[in-house]
């Protein structure tokens, strides 16, 4: 059976006052005397009054929320994201709403908007699609927006990246210092910053080393497992094929897998492999992948501190942050003594 909803009207009624009245009581923007207080409150416990608690945040200037968008929830990094920046908001008062856009720029640009209604106080948004300019125009109208893990170019708030370039020559260097000279990279679209940034550390550690890369080695699509497997299908099809690849996502490396199978192979017997987050599946892979250890939790509580820091208005905010990455060694390097030449 169903039951009617309490409104604030029906608490006025009960208490015999005017709904303003109520309304300004629950927003603590008046004073009334005790007996005036003491039949608001027997009206509210009488009818198990629950209220609107947005409409009274809203009357009262924010709504104490603040939005998180991403591109993909099923992403293990975006989901450790998500919990860090929840856990960070929640101890400091703040509601926090998932908005998932899986790249609709549409989406993308919906959510931004929701600053202009006060649904939200704040945005921390991450992407990993390449913008037309859209995004930056619309980020552009905001203050309170801090970007995450990507960069929109042209946009002048807040951002909090792992240091990718770091990341890359870490990882490059490892599987230098496995043997490797013949070494792959596959990327995400290379227009995205990170993509680019983890080729610059890959490129640094290649040159540091004196190793060649040959253009055929460098490929650039979509961070999605598909993209992995056609890129290695590409690789073996070269007339020299690469010992190692270093993979500037995990995900990759996942479709890098799926491609050696299908061809009777497993790693690094075949091929050398390092990726790049760290999510929750490498260390259940066989084999384990190695990879570079994104600071997702780290970057979910920085992004809501410097929110926070945005919203009381502070100054002398960076920019800018960029945040350690740690190398994460497991099972699929292979020395090159053991890898077919």
């Amino acid at each position: 059976m169903s039951t009617k909803r309490v409104l604030l009207s029906d608490v006025a009624k009960l208490a015999g006052l005017s709904k303003a009245t109520v309304s300004r009581y629950m927003n603590h923007s008046i004073v009334l005397p005790q007996e005036t207080i003491d039949r608001i409150e027997s009206a509210i416990r009488t009818l198990d009054y629950r209220g609107n608690s947005l409409a009274r945040r809203l009357s009262k200037g924010g709504s104490e929320t603040l939005g998180l968008v991403l591109p993909d929830i099923t992403n293990p990094f975006f989901a450790e994201l998500a919990d860090a920046a929840e856990e960070a908001a929640s101890a400091r008062g703040y509601s926090l709403v998932l908005c998932i856009t899986r790249n609709n720029p549409e989406k993308e640009a919906q959510f931004i908007r929701w600053l202009d209604t006060r649904q939200v106080d704040g945005l921390l948004f991450t992407t990993n699609r390449p913008d037309n300019g859209v995004l930056r125009n619309e980020i552009q109208r905001q203050h309170h927006v801090v970007l995450l893990d990507e960069d929109i170019p042209g946009s002048t708030v807040p951002k909090v990246f792992a240091d990718n370039v770091q990341g890359g020559r870490m990882a490059t260097e490892q599987l230098i210092a496995a043997g490797h000279t013949r070494i792959a990279f596959i990327g995400g679209p290379e227009q995205l910053m990170s993509v680019r940034e983890r080729y610059q550390g890959f490129c640094t550690a290649m040159q540091q080393a004196g190793l060649a890369i040959p253009p055929e080695w460098v490929m650039y699509g979509n961070y999605a497992r598909e993209f992995g497997q056609q890129a290695l299908n590409h690789l073996f099809s070269c007339p020299q094929r690469p010992t190692a690849v270093f993979a500037a996502s995990d995900y990759l490396v996942l479709g890098l897998l799926d491609g050696l199978r299908a061809n009777g192979l497993q790693a690094p017997a075949a091929l050398s492999l390092v990726g790049f987050d760290d999510a929750n599946y490498t260390d259940l892979t066989h084999p384990r992948i190695s990879t570079i250890r994104q600071p997702a939790r780290e970057l979910g509580h920085t992004a809501v501190s410097i929110m926070l820091r945005l919203l009381n208005d502070e100054t002398d905010i960076p920019m800018e942050t960029r945040l350690p990455v740690e190398w994460i060694g497991r099972d699929s390097i292979g020395f090159v003594n053991s890898v077919p030449k």
